[in-house]
């Protein structure tokens, strides 16, 4: 087996590791030396003289050629890549997966005395202050290195062996955890084939007595189930409480009934419930779990993309009412958002699709390493390839937009702030619910309307001199590629309008548009109305690109309906 070790600079990676692969006589490989022995250079000087960037893309071809895991019982190799590593997403899913993952964790105040003795200088902790720097790397990475296995880095060096050694031999786990945070929207766990141990875990922080699982039966069938059994192996009592599928489940009478059920169930206030389904089901079950004996506990566990990436981080709940959608409903923050990527196999190749609509929204607030991905892989994630599972593509498709709305929702919980807040998120949204409308929520996926609706918002912005041509150009030929927003629509330009003029979206009586930027958005609310009928006449018209392939569908997204 291989055995990874990460940490901050200075947390003893190397002198851990090179006695380890002693005991097992086993190759230990260094990943920054290997670095440097193929640029031929330190990487001090790579760092000066090529800059981050560079040393990051040598990093990750590094990790690259590590190969798979070794499958073998016995020690082989033990690794010790640079402590940003694990910043890539892409070398987390590599040095995890297979692997057994120990995070030596060390106190800044040790960390900074140690590179204070140290005979080289760490780049990325140069200057007059090494312990605010130790800091901030700590507070930046502590996610990422929380995915493995923590060790008390502090111990003497044989102490934190033994500590790994214990690891060793319990060998690594069938799952894959990729990032764990606490944060104030929820625990946040991402990963593959975690959900089980993810949802057990946060059952014993709340000193749960079982495990009562609210789904609908299309993501039971799929994934809840087996959830559930892995729970009961794992010595949970476990309860399911199944709800309609789709908008059905948002009714009233549907909460009423459900929670007459957990009645009968005596379900108390520290048995929390856990979601299994995908948005349609996680704003119902979180309302019923908000609205329970005034509020109990719960754990998201989103199955399908759009939830993954979207609708389960909020902690927005809601049912609806003959006037409209979500118009009833509380913010109730779930005590766990667990990400499993392994619920994302089985769905249905339209659902992938529409969904990048949300994580193209995403990449357009300034990601650009999301966006990169999305242009180079985001075919083979709307495809369900399984190649894009394989090589970490999907996961990362879901981390970096998950993780940017977990950072932006911790910021402005209840959507009060302005461009910089939560309001950001409805990029896309105004035209894209005035969509749906028109629609009647009949035909159209939510990620679907966006894609249409980030297309308006790109043209609206342009018009404005907001958005600059080739920042605009990018998103829609993205779009193009992804096959958003492109086929014409039969929905009258006048019902469109009228539905975005009701849009929740209003501050002093006058509608707020979010619109993109050259490195995110703005919030404006001196729109003409006739940028917005100019944009929405041109949406309904279809995209002017390129015909989808003769094997897309002439339904919305080019997927099937």
């Amino acid at each position: 087996m291989d055995v990874v070790l990460v940490g901050l600079p200075g947390s003893g990676k190397s002198a851990v590791g090179r006695r380890l692969a002693a005991r097992h006589h086993a190759a230990f490989i260094d990943l920054d030396a290997d670095i440097e022995q193929a640029a031929g250079k330190p990487i001090p000087a790579i760092f000066a003289q090529d800059g981050e960037a560079a040393f990051r893309r040598l990093e990750r071809s590094a990790v690259e050629g590590l190969g798979p895991a070794d499958a073998s019982r016995e020690v082989r190799r033990v690794i010790s890549p640079g402590g940003g590593a694990v910043m890539d997403p892409r070398n987390r899913w590599a040095l995890y997966r297979g692997r057994v993952a120990a995070w030596l964790d060390v106190r800044p105040e040790v960390l900074a005395q140690r590179l204070r003795r140290s005979p080289t200088v760490h780049p990325l902790v140069h200057g007059g202050d090494p312990m605010g720097r130790v800091r901030q790397l700590a507070a930046g990475r502590e996610r990422f290195y929380a995915a493995a296995h923590r060790v008390n880095g502090v111990a003497e060096v044989n102490a934190v062996v033994e500590a790994v050694e214990r690891l060793v031999e319990a060998g690594p786990t069938p799952g894959t955890a990729l990032l764990r945070a606490s944060t104030k929207v929820g625990e946040v766990v991402v990963g593959e084939g975690i959900a089980a141990d993810a949802v057990g875990a946060a059952l014993r922080r709340a000193d749960a007595r079982r495990a009562v699982l609210v789904s609908e039966p299309g993501a039971w069938a799929a994934f809840g189930e087996g959830v559930a059994e892995a729970l009961r192996a794992a010595g949970w009592p476990v309860e399911a409480v199944m709800l309609p599928s789709g908008e059905a489940a948002k009714q009233l009478a549907v909460i009423g009934e459900a929670a007459r059920e957990l009645a009968r169930r005596r379900v108390e206030r520290r048995d929390p419930l856990v979601a299994i389904g995908g948005g349609a089901l996680g704003d119902p079950a979180g309302f019923l779990a908000a609205t329970y004996l005034r509020g109990v506990p719960w754990i998201q566990v989103p199955t399908t993309l759009v939830a993954q990436v979207d609708s389960a981080i909020g902690g927005k709940t809601g049912v609806d009412l003959p006037e409209g959608k979500n118009l009833l409903g509380a913010f109730h923050q779930p005590a766990a958002i667990v990400l499993d990527v392994a619920a994302l196999r089985s769905l249905p190749e339209r659902q992938l699709r529409a969904a990048l609509g949300e994580v193209v929204k995403m990449a357009a607030l300034d990601d650009e390493a999301l966006f990169a991905a999305l242009e180079a892989d985001g075919e083979a994630v709307a495809r369900g390839d399984p190649g894009a599972f394989e090589r970490g593509v999907m996961a990362e498709v879901v981390e970096r937009p998950a993780w940017a709305k977990v950072e932006v929702v911790t910021a402005d919980e209840r959507e009060q702030g302005s461009a910089g807040g939560r309001i950001a998120l409805n990029l896309g949204h105004t035209v894209a619910h005035a969509l749906e409308a028109a629609d009647g929520y009949a035909t159209l996926l939510h990620g679907e309307a966006v894609g249409y609706g980030l297309r308006a918002a790109v043209r609206i912005g342009t018009a404005l001199g907001v958005t600059p041509a080739e920042r605009g150009a990018r998103i829609e030929a993205l779009l193009d590629r992804l096959d958003l927003g492109r086929a014409p629509l039969p929905y009258p330009p006048e019902a469109v309008l009228a539905a975005s003029e009701t849009d929740k979206k209003h501050a002093g009586g006058r509608l707020r548009w979010v619109l993109p930027t050259a490195d995110g958005a703005v919030v404006r609310d001196d729109v003409p109305g006739e940028a917005v009928a100019a944009a929405v006449r041109s949406i309904l018209a279809g995209a002017s690109s390129p015909s989808p392939s003769p094997s897309s569908s002439s339904s919305p997204s080019g997927a099937a309906a």
